[in-house]
């Protein structure tokens, strides 16, 4: 695709805004024959789809917020000029062709959308069978505002692809795919590994952890696990398993007192062994494979451990490398920990819910990666570009 100026982009997604909100009523409809067809008991995956008018406004929002960014297309990264004449600049440059394989979520189908536009990439979005009618009628409003300004819809684009057929094109694309990112669980993710044959930046799953340590104020400690655990159990930045210190003073109270602040909240609790011997009538975990599991739901595990570094062995083993959090009071305690855990994001008193693009200041985001390479953490505007090296020279010749 050819390099749009920014004038161009912003003019598309102003024009974009404009047309989700005068067509909000039909978004809505559209999405309410989606959820009147959903028939899986999964809330976590029925809540992500839901489309009301305060989500309406949110997309609005992520498109002006990605509007009012700079474009991150063409941006110097260096200028460097060699002992032998040879001018060498490296600067930002789009990916190409970006597919996001994602389940459920409309409104990925307008951050994700809108974050791959601005960075001049095309994309390909291949939402969850689920999110059919509300998926076409956003794909539609894309369309017609980059009609409006001449240029062509096939920078963004809906696939409508079974699953042998996502497998076909992923082994043998019926155009060329620069980047591939699955936004879902593990089988998703596994799915796209297996059959792509270009670079895949898998948004992990959360499964995250918490550690409450032996110097934790309790009350902070409730607080935030309260927050992780129930404020949006469909969030990959929940939480699922929390490990406290058995030298935190007034143990079995505490423990009592976090059993009885859950139940309130009706949040189902799992034990492992040695929590069990305190909180008897909890179900104790009988399969180990409970540790690397999801939840997406209002459920959490609650296991013991002895130290810092137990605690610090079981999150690297088992967790998604999502979000962690320790509640301590020892700062150096505290960097320790952030500092081993292997994770996008490590917290020191604070609710993993903040890993999320817009509440770390990113913007809006195509996803939150778990990967190492070529970013890790929310992928906004910023991410969904690489770099490309212009090198003026006068004749030169290696010698």
């Amino acid at each position: 695709m050819q390099l749009l100026n920014t004038t161009i982009k912003n003019n598309v997604l102003q024009t974009m805004a404009e047309i989700l909100d005068r067509d909000r009523d039909a978004i809505i409809a559209a999405n309410k024959k989606d959820l009147d067809a959903f028939q899986l008991e999964d809330q976590a995956l029925f809540q992500r789809l839901i489309v009301n008018n305060k989500k309406v406004d949110e997309m609005i929002t992520a498109i002006e917020s990605v509007r009012q960014q700079n474009d991150p297309v063409g941006r110097e990264i260096s200028n460097r000029t060699l002992s032998n004449g040879l001018n060498v600049v490296n600067t930002t440059a789009p990916f190409g062709t970006i597919l996001i394989i994602y389940e459920s979520r409309p409104d990925v189908t307008i951050e994700a959308a809108v974050l791959a536009f601005k960075a001049n990439n095309k994309i390909l979005l291949k939402g969850g069978k689920e999110a059919y009618h509300s998926n076409v009628i956003l794909e539609q409003c894309w369309h017609e505002a980059l009609t409006t300004h001449g240029l062509s819809k096939a920078w963004i684009k809906l696939l409508h692809l079974k699953r042998e057929e996502t497998q076909a094109f992923l082994k043998n694309p019926s155009e060329p795919l620069d980047l591939i990112v699955p936004r879902g669980g593990e089988r998703l993710i596994n799915f796209v590994k297996t059959h792509a044959t270009c670079a895949v930046l898998v948004s992990g799953r959360g499964n995250n952890f918490l550690y409450v340590s032996e110097n934790a104020d309790w009350s902070k400690a409730v607080n935030v696990i309260i927050n992780a655990k129930t404020d949006k159990i469909s969030g990959c930045n929940a939480l699922d398993k929390v490990l406290i210190n058995k030298n935190l003073p007034e143990y079995d109270l505490k423990l009592s007192m976090l059993k009885q602040k859950l139940e309130q909240h009706n949040v189902e609790i799992v034990v492992d062994t040695k929590v069990g011997k305190v909180l008897s009538e909890e179900d104790i975990i009988s399969d180990d494979a409970i540790w690397k599991e999801e939840f997406l739901a209002l459920k959490l595990l609650i296991g013991e451990v002895n130290s810092l570094e137990e605690a610090v062995t079981l999150i690297n083993t088992h967790s998604g490398k999502h979000s962690a959090a320790i509640i301590t009071e020892n700062k150096d305690e505290a960097l320790s920990f952030m500092q081993q855990v292997d994770s996008a994001a490590v917290y020191h008193n604070a609710s993993t819910r903040f890993t999320d693009g817009g509440q770390m200041g990113v913007g809006a985001e195509l996803a939150i990666s778990t990967d190492k390479l070529h970013h890790r953490g929310p992928l906004g505007l910023n991410q969904l570009v690489t770099n490309k090296y212009y090198v003026f020279g006068d004749g030169h010749v290696r010698v």
